[in-house]
Protein backbone atom coordinates (compact mmCIF):
# COMPACT_ATOMS: atom_id res chain seq x y z
CA UNK A 1 0.00 0.00 0.00
CA UNK A 2 1.30 3.72 -0.62
CA UNK A 3 2.68 6.03 2.04
CA UNK A 4 0.07 8.46 3.25
CA UNK A 5 3.16 9.70 5.78
CA UNK A 6 6.85 8.96 4.95
CA UNK A 7 9.39 10.40 7.19
CA UNK A 8 13.04 10.58 5.68
CA UNK A 9 16.28 11.07 8.00
CA UNK A 10 14.38 13.56 10.37
CA UNK A 11 16.67 15.04 13.13
CA UNK A 12 15.65 18.24 15.53
CA UNK A 13 18.37 19.56 17.72
CA UNK A 14 17.33 22.15 20.61
CA UNK A 15 19.73 24.76 21.65
CA UNK A 16 19.17 24.78 24.98
CA UNK A 17 21.12 26.37 28.12
CA UNK A 18 24.53 26.84 25.62
CA UNK A 19 24.00 23.39 24.23
CA UNK A 20 22.38 21.18 21.81
CA UNK A 21 20.14 18.80 22.88
CA UNK A 22 18.88 16.49 20.04
CA UNK A 23 15.25 15.18 20.08
CA UNK A 24 15.03 13.33 17.01
CA UNK A 25 17.97 11.14 15.61
CA UNK A 26 17.43 9.97 11.59
CA UNK A 27 14.09 8.78 12.29
CA UNK A 28 12.60 7.85 9.23
CA UNK A 29 9.01 5.74 8.74
CA UNK A 30 6.09 5.26 6.76
CA UNK A 31 2.41 4.56 7.56
CA UNK A 32 0.38 3.69 4.34
CA UNK A 33 -3.49 4.97 4.55
CA UNK A 34 -6.25 3.09 6.59
CA UNK A 35 -3.65 2.04 9.07
CA UNK A 36 -2.97 2.35 12.98
CA UNK A 37 0.33 2.93 14.16
CA UNK A 38 1.89 3.52 17.80
CA UNK A 39 5.09 5.61 19.24
CA UNK A 40 6.03 4.20 21.81
CA UNK A 41 8.37 5.27 24.40
CA UNK A 42 9.42 6.92 27.73
CA UNK A 43 8.92 11.24 28.70
CA UNK A 44 11.33 12.42 26.41
CA UNK A 45 12.12 9.89 23.94
CA UNK A 46 10.33 11.89 20.93
CA UNK A 47 7.45 11.00 20.38
CA UNK A 48 5.58 14.56 20.90
CA UNK A 49 8.40 16.27 19.03
CA UNK A 50 8.02 13.90 16.04
CA UNK A 51 3.94 14.45 15.87
CA UNK A 52 4.88 17.87 16.02
CA UNK A 53 7.32 18.00 13.09
CA UNK A 54 4.63 15.43 10.47
CA UNK A 55 1.63 18.29 11.69
CA UNK A 56 3.95 21.24 10.78
CA UNK A 57 3.93 22.67 14.28
CA UNK A 58 7.76 22.16 14.17
CA UNK A 59 10.13 21.84 11.80
CA UNK A 60 12.82 19.57 11.46
CA UNK A 61 16.43 20.41 12.05
CA UNK A 62 17.15 18.06 8.74
CA UNK A 63 15.19 15.39 6.38
CA UNK A 64 11.83 15.19 5.32
CA UNK A 65 8.11 14.80 5.93
CA UNK A 66 5.79 14.00 3.40
CA UNK A 67 2.15 14.37 4.25
CA UNK A 68 0.26 12.83 0.79
CA UNK A 69 1.75 14.73 -1.81
CA UNK A 70 2.76 17.69 0.45
CA UNK A 71 6.40 18.19 1.61
CA UNK A 72 5.40 19.44 5.40
CA UNK A 73 9.06 20.22 5.67
CA UNK A 74 9.16 22.81 2.60
CA UNK A 75 5.59 24.41 3.08
CA UNK A 76 4.95 28.10 4.25
CA UNK A 77 3.23 29.00 7.53
CA UNK A 78 0.02 29.57 5.30
CA UNK A 79 0.10 26.70 3.58
CA UNK A 80 0.76 24.78 6.65
CA UNK A 81 -2.27 26.17 8.34
CA UNK A 82 -4.64 25.11 5.03
CA UNK A 83 -2.85 21.66 5.35
CA UNK A 84 -3.73 21.10 8.92
CA UNK A 85 -7.66 22.57 8.58
CA UNK A 86 -8.28 20.43 5.70
CA UNK A 87 -5.86 17.22 5.69
CA UNK A 88 -4.35 16.57 9.38
CA UNK A 89 -7.02 16.09 12.67
CA UNK A 90 -5.51 16.53 16.08
CA UNK A 91 -5.92 15.00 19.54
CA UNK A 92 -4.45 15.79 22.53
CA UNK A 93 -4.05 14.71 25.69
CA UNK A 94 -6.16 17.85 27.19
CA UNK A 95 -9.09 17.86 24.81
CA UNK A 96 -8.97 21.48 24.29
CA UNK A 97 -12.40 21.72 23.50
CA UNK A 98 -13.72 25.38 23.69
CA UNK A 99 -15.89 25.16 27.29
CA UNK A 100 -18.81 27.51 26.84
CA UNK A 101 -19.77 25.62 23.19
CA UNK A 102 -21.42 22.77 22.93
CA UNK A 103 -20.25 19.44 20.97
CA UNK A 104 -21.85 20.28 18.03
CA UNK A 105 -20.50 23.56 18.31
CA UNK A 106 -17.09 22.47 18.79
CA UNK A 107 -17.05 20.09 15.79
CA UNK A 108 -18.90 22.56 13.72
CA UNK A 109 -16.36 25.02 14.37
CA UNK A 110 -13.92 23.11 12.82
CA UNK A 111 -16.39 22.68 9.87
CA UNK A 112 -16.35 26.30 9.24
CA UNK A 113 -12.67 26.91 9.69
CA UNK A 114 -12.79 25.08 6.64
CA UNK A 115 -14.95 26.86 4.73
CA UNK A 116 -17.42 23.44 4.22
CA UNK A 117 -21.05 25.04 3.41
CA UNK A 118 -23.66 25.45 6.49
CA UNK A 119 -26.03 22.35 5.47
CA UNK A 120 -22.82 20.09 4.75
CA UNK A 121 -21.44 21.32 8.51
CA UNK A 122 -24.90 20.30 9.69
CA UNK A 123 -24.66 16.67 8.09
CA UNK A 124 -20.85 16.02 8.96
CA UNK A 125 -21.72 17.51 12.17
CA UNK A 126 -24.35 14.76 13.39
CA UNK A 127 -22.52 12.00 11.09
CA UNK A 128 -19.02 12.33 13.25
CA UNK A 129 -20.81 12.50 16.77
CA UNK A 130 -22.91 9.80 16.05
CA UNK A 131 -19.57 7.63 14.41
CA UNK A 132 -17.95 8.19 18.03
CA UNK A 133 -21.21 7.22 20.12
CA UNK A 134 -22.47 10.30 21.27
CA UNK A 135 -25.66 10.98 19.43
CA UNK A 136 -27.33 11.65 22.68
CA UNK A 137 -25.01 14.55 23.84
CA UNK A 138 -24.51 16.72 21.04
CA UNK A 139 -26.16 19.50 22.58
CA UNK A 140 -23.99 18.94 26.30
CA UNK A 141 -21.00 21.40 27.09
CA UNK A 142 -17.53 19.82 28.17
CA UNK A 143 -18.53 20.28 31.50
CA UNK A 144 -21.28 18.33 31.84
CA UNK A 145 -19.74 14.84 29.40
CA UNK A 146 -17.19 12.66 31.06
CA UNK A 147 -13.23 13.16 30.58
CA UNK A 148 -14.07 9.63 27.92
CA UNK A 149 -17.23 11.36 26.01
CA UNK A 150 -15.29 15.26 25.69
CA UNK A 151 -12.29 12.79 24.20
CA UNK A 152 -14.83 11.55 22.04
CA UNK A 153 -16.15 15.03 21.24
CA UNK A 154 -12.01 15.92 19.99
CA UNK A 155 -11.79 12.75 18.10
CA UNK A 156 -15.28 14.05 16.35
CA UNK A 157 -14.20 17.09 15.67
CA UNK A 158 -10.62 16.04 14.67
CA UNK A 159 -12.36 13.58 12.09
CA UNK A 160 -14.90 16.43 10.65
CA UNK A 161 -13.11 17.51 7.93
CA UNK A 162 -12.33 14.03 6.84
CA UNK A 163 -8.61 14.51 7.11
CA UNK A 164 -5.72 11.85 5.49
CA UNK A 165 -4.10 11.83 9.14
CA UNK A 166 -4.93 12.09 12.63
CA UNK A 167 -1.93 12.78 15.35
CA UNK A 168 -3.12 11.84 18.94
CA UNK A 169 -0.51 12.77 21.82
CA UNK A 170 -1.58 10.63 24.88
CA UNK A 171 -5.04 10.46 24.25
CA UNK A 172 -5.79 7.96 26.95
CA UNK A 173 -3.30 9.87 29.35
CA UNK A 174 -6.08 11.45 31.58
CA UNK A 175 -8.33 8.27 31.45
CA UNK A 176 -9.16 5.26 33.28
CA UNK A 177 -7.70 1.97 31.90
CA UNK A 178 -11.53 1.03 30.83
CA UNK A 179 -12.25 4.15 28.88
CA UNK A 180 -8.70 4.36 27.70
CA UNK A 181 -9.55 1.46 25.54
CA UNK A 182 -12.95 2.40 24.18
CA UNK A 183 -10.88 5.41 22.89
CA UNK A 184 -8.31 3.31 21.11
CA UNK A 185 -11.16 1.05 19.93
CA UNK A 186 -12.53 3.75 18.67
CA UNK A 187 -9.55 4.92 16.81
CA UNK A 188 -9.26 1.56 15.31
CA UNK A 189 -13.03 1.72 14.07
CA UNK A 190 -12.26 5.27 12.20
CA UNK A 191 -9.58 4.17 10.20
CA UNK A 192 -11.64 0.76 9.07
CA UNK A 193 -14.49 2.91 8.42
CA UNK A 194 -12.96 6.70 7.14
CA UNK A 195 -9.85 5.19 5.73
CA UNK A 196 -8.25 7.83 8.08
CA UNK A 197 -4.66 7.40 8.97
CA UNK A 198 -4.14 7.28 12.62
CA UNK A 199 -0.86 7.99 14.18
CA UNK A 200 -0.85 7.36 17.94
CA UNK A 201 1.58 8.58 20.58
CA UNK A 202 1.53 7.25 24.20
CA UNK A 203 2.79 5.31 26.95
CA UNK A 204 -0.73 2.61 27.18
CA UNK A 205 0.11 -0.52 26.33
CA UNK A 206 -3.17 -1.25 25.59
CA UNK A 207 -2.51 0.07 22.05
CA UNK A 208 -0.39 -2.91 20.54
CA UNK A 209 -3.99 -4.65 20.38
CA UNK A 210 -5.11 -2.47 18.43
CA UNK A 211 -2.53 -1.24 16.27
CA UNK A 212 -1.03 -1.92 12.82
CA UNK A 213 2.49 -1.31 13.40
CA UNK A 214 4.28 -0.32 17.09
CA UNK A 215 7.55 1.84 16.66
CA UNK A 216 9.74 2.28 20.45
CA UNK A 217 11.52 5.82 20.37
CA UNK A 218 14.55 5.63 22.61
CA UNK A 219 16.46 8.93 22.34
CA UNK A 220 15.50 10.24 19.66
CA UNK A 221 15.85 6.90 17.76
CA UNK A 222 13.69 4.01 16.67
CA UNK A 223 14.68 1.11 18.50
CA UNK A 224 12.42 -1.53 17.24
CA UNK A 225 9.33 -1.85 14.77
CA UNK A 226 6.65 -4.57 15.00
CA UNK A 227 3.75 -5.43 12.87
CA UNK A 228 0.94 -6.83 14.06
Amino acid sequence: MEAIIRVEEVSRVYHLGGRDVPALQSVSLAIAAGQVMALRGRSGSGKTTLLNCIGGLDRPTSGHIWVGEDEVTQLSESRLVQLRRQHIGFVFQSHALLPTYSARENVDLMLRLATVPRQERQARTEQVLQLVGLGKWMDHRPYELSGGQQQRVAIARSIATRPKVILADEPTGELDTATGQQILQLFRHIADVEGTTVLIATHDLAVDAFANEVVHLQDGRIVSFASA
